[in-house]
């Protein structure tokens, strides 16, 4: 008896060791992947546009190279007496494409406009190959090396999960790597390059591995039939976990952040929870009884935390991030590190537990759906058709489910699903025992009891501004959600703008100032005589509307994503109805795809994007953008960037001022709002002619406009000049431009506690007298006194900034003196 456990034990290790080196292999490879994956991600919302629907598809060419590969390879690894070589083959294969691919990507965004123009939809076939083809090699990996170590009768559970949870671990480090070392370090090009080493190695480590010997096959022992079943219901399975992600990612955005570190995070998890439950259940797959009773209750239990996780979600939430968050400070890490202990705790909260019980899964369906006798052809389709489903449940998902029913509503009916395929398991699988079926019957009851008492507005509720103010609109779109909070003190009202639970602008005073400034400045100071404009990005349509109190445009056009953004604009004052006006030309476009599209030119472009910092708008600080932007100028045409500063370090507002000024040749910068600048660019130079400007300036809708905000008069305005070219040069100095190849800013550390106490004096330090041409003395005296107060207001408020209460004391009741009727001022020292 002792002999014979010794030789179970010696087999057992055995079977360990031949699995090593494969599982080893998986991870290298899934590692490489998910780096691609990332960068393709990247690179195509700048080709196809980020508009949700455009990525989504470009995105699906991924998954079904991955799905079409499984296949085919799968069943050509059966008819092989070494497939470890075609696994090698199929590694140097991707190696090549990947960076082919990735340079292909890089060069083709104009191609592609130029082709959607004359060809239409058969356009969509170049990034289709260019991201499918690597994809299809990538795909045949997994079925490969499953056939290659060659799962005896009764381990197909342990070889088939452990390396699919092999090659998922390494793609969760490929997704960390990408989004914390790589891109940062390396840029696009270079992570890719990075990518195709570890495929290089991965190839190495096959063939190193292969001894020449030929691998023979069992013989079937499953049954057809049943084979079939399992297959489709992992399929569906494989269309409800996708479905979860993208829920997911729109329902925990407000509890994390907008930065690509935390959506990294969230893949992570995401990942983690798959490769945990493969991993464990593995080991028991091959040993469990009811193996399609266990399927049922993993798959319906994975729905019904779906759902219960959401509907806990409170403020208990925060509170455990804001402790885990202090923790990580505690022991020496970064504000970054303490950030991503924020983005763990969150992700973890909503999506681990479900993707634990989804990855159990994986295993039991390849013991029910794969024949020894074929199991490059079985793994193949199982993985194949389980991505398949993926690519349909993020379509209805993401553009049916969640703009019919809503975030909440959309993860109970995927969480019904899920019970359904529990349900049809448990009462079409082979063997089922009864308390099996009893717990998928009760976990059914359970998931239908949560559906119905979770309040479909209990995200709306949960967003960080909903706690201090009052919602006023709310909508749940395939692009994010978009909610309005109104907020403040009675007499001082104003509404802010959520995407995706996370504030991005408002109607306050600081918020009117700014906007309005960010549409007529450069149309008052415009050399020629304007006559078409741009606004990027709609927001509150504050800018829209001041650019629409320019009486002589005759074009004035608005780029927009999101549909549920101009559906909210009814909710802001000061935009002077601007979503109503005909004269406004609406795209529902992100700004850089409209001017890849259209070869229209403009007077005056102005942009007033997300923070640079967000994941993806990084496309519209790029160097790369300015020059398609500066390409669609007209003659003596401007480019007006936003430039933020409280949401980037100060090394990172010199690399945003570097590429705009390797652009344009001749640039200025103006202050605003205490909080922001304004870079003005053109092809031409720049003049201040100050006539012009005064005569512009007296339009009665335009002195109105910009009367509201503390801007009373043409020398107010020029009093909020800073520099000109020389005094940027100094700024940026040696600093690296943000390129679409260098997407440096996506990936910048976090933002240092109060950093705009010292960018915005190193900026205003730079500060000369406006070139002002034909301005006689007692203009250009007026044009300093404007300038000195609006230093002193700056010096007040950064007195604030620092905790520097006497000063701010003192100083505030010397502004109210002098200047106590600026609306501007008023707003912040408290007058009426």
């Amino acid at each position: 008896m002792n002999s014979t456990r010794s030789a179970d034990r010696i087999h057992m290790q055995g079977r360990q060791l031949r699995l090593l080196v494969p599982a080893l292999l998986m991870f290298v490879s899934g590692g490489a992947a998910l780096v691609y994956q990332v960068l393709w991600v990247k690179q195509l919302s700048i080709v196809v546009g980020v508009e949700v629907f455009a990525v989504t598809t470009a995105i699906s060419a991924f998954f079904a190279g991955l799905a079409l590969g499984g296949l085919a390879f799968g069943r050509r690894a059966d008819r092989l007496q070494r497939p470890v070589l075609l696994y090698a083959g199929l590694e140097l294969l991707v190696a090549v494409l990947g960076v082919a691919a990735t340079l292909g990507l890089s060069a083709s965004a104009g191609l592609f406009a130029r082709l959607e123009d004359s060809v239409g939809v058969l356009a969509w076939l170049l990034p289709f190959l260019l991201v499918g083809l690597p994809a299809f090699f990538m795909g045949g990996t997994l079925p490969v090396l499953v056939r290659a170590v060659r799962p005896q009768e009764g381990q197909m559970g342990r070889a088939g999960g452990g390396l699919y949870a092999a090659n998922t671990a390494g793609a969760i480090a490929g997704s960390l790597l990408a989004a914390f070392l790589l891109l940062p370090g390396l840029g696009v090009l270079g992570s890719a390059y990075a990518a195709a080493g570890l495929n290089l190695l991965a190839a190495l480590g096959a063939v190193l591995a292969q001894r020449g010997r030929a691998e023979p096959v069992e013989p079937p022992a499953v049954t057809a039939g049943t084979r079939s079943l399992a297959t489709v219901l992992y399929c569906l399975a494989g269309g409800v976990a996708l479905g979860y992600e993208v829920v997911w990612t729109q329902s925990i955005v407000q509890f994390m952040s907008t930065r690509a570190f935390a959506f990294a995070v969230v893949l992570a998890t995401y990942l983690l929870g798959l490769v945990l439950g493969s991993a464990l259940y593995a080991r028991r797959a091959d040993r469990i009884g009811d193996p399609w009773g266990a399927f049922a209750v993993l798959i319906g239990a994975a729905g019904l935390l779906a759902i219960l996780q959401i509907a806990g979600l409170g403020q208990w939430l925060v509170i455990a991030q804001t402790r885990a968050e202090a923790l990580a400070l505690s022991l020496g890490g970064s504000e970054l590190v303490g950030m991503s202990a924020r983005f763990v705790v969150a992700a973890a909260s909503v999506v681990f537990l479900p993707t634990t019980l989804l990855g159990a899964a994986f295993p039991l369906a390849l013991r029910l759906a794969v024949d020894s006798a074929h199991v490059g052809r079985d793994v193949g389709r199982v993985v194949a058709l389980n991505t398949l489903g993926g690519i349909v449940g993020v379509g209805l998902t993401g553009f049916v489910l969640v703009p019919a029913l809503g975030l909440v509503r959309t993860l109970a009916a995927l969480a019904m699903l899920a019970a359904a395929i529990g349900l049809l398991a448990a009462w079409r699988g082979a063997s089922v025992s009864k308390p099996a079926r009893i717990a998928v019957g009760v976990i059914a009851v359970a998931t239908l009891a949560s559906a119905v008492l979770t309040s479909p507005r209990h995200l709306a509720e949960l967003m960080p501004g909903a706690r201090n103010g009052q919602i006023t609109f709310y909508e749940e779109g395939r692009g994010g959600t978009v909610a309005v909070v109104e907020q403040g003190r009675e007499g001082r009202r104003f509404s802010r703008l959520y995407i995706q639970g996370v504030s991005n602008t408002g109607d306050a005073m600081p918020s009117l100032r700014y906007m309005r400034l960010q549409a007529l400045l450069p149309l008052l100071i415009h050399r020629g005589e304007p006559r078409s404009s741009l606004v990027i990005g709609f927001g509150t349509g504050i800018t829209a509307g001041a650019m629409l109190r320019y009486r002589d445009l005759e074009h004035p056009v608005v780029a927009e994503l999101l549909p549920e953004v101009l559906a909210a604009a009814p909710q802001f004052r000061g935009t002077f109805d601007a979503i109503r006006d005909p004269r406004l030309d609406i795209r529902l476009r992100d700004g850089r795809r409209e001017l890849l599209r259209s070869e229209q030119r403009y007077d005056m472009i102005t942009l007033e994007p997300p923070p640079p910092s967000a994941a993806g708008v990084v496309n519209l600080y790029s160097r790369d953008f300015y020059q398609l932007a500066a390409s669609r100028l007209r003659e003596n045409g401007v480019v007006a960037q936003w430039l933020p500063l409280p949401t980037q370090n100060d090394e990172d507002s010199r690399s945003l001022v570097r590429s705009f000024i390797d652009v344009f040749p001749h640039a200025s910068l103006w202050t605003t709002e205490f909080h922001e600048m304004l870079l003005v660019g053109s092809l031409q130079p720049l003049q201040l002619d100050v006539p012009r400007i005064r005569q512009r300036f007296a339009q009665p809708e335009v002195a109105a406009a910009l009367g509201e905000v503390g801007v009373d008069s043409a020398q107010a305005l020029l009093a909020t000049w800073i520099t000109d070219r020389q005094g940027l040069e100094v700024y940026a100095g040696d600093a690296d431009p943000v390129t679409d190849d260098q997407p440096r800013i996506e990936y910048a550390p976090w933002v240092r506690s109060r950093e705009i106490t010292r960018v915005l004096p190193a900026l205003l330090a730079l500060r000369t007298a406006p070139p002002l041409e034909n301005a006689e003395p007692s203009f250009r005296g007026a044009v300093d006194d404007q300038w000195q107060r609006l230093l002193h207001f700056y010096g007040v408020s950064l007195s604030a900034y620092r905790g520097d209460r006497a000063a701010w004391a003192r100083d505030v009741r010397q502004v109210a003196r002098e200047d106590g009727d600026n609306p501007y001022y008023r707003w912040f020292i408290g007058g009426d």
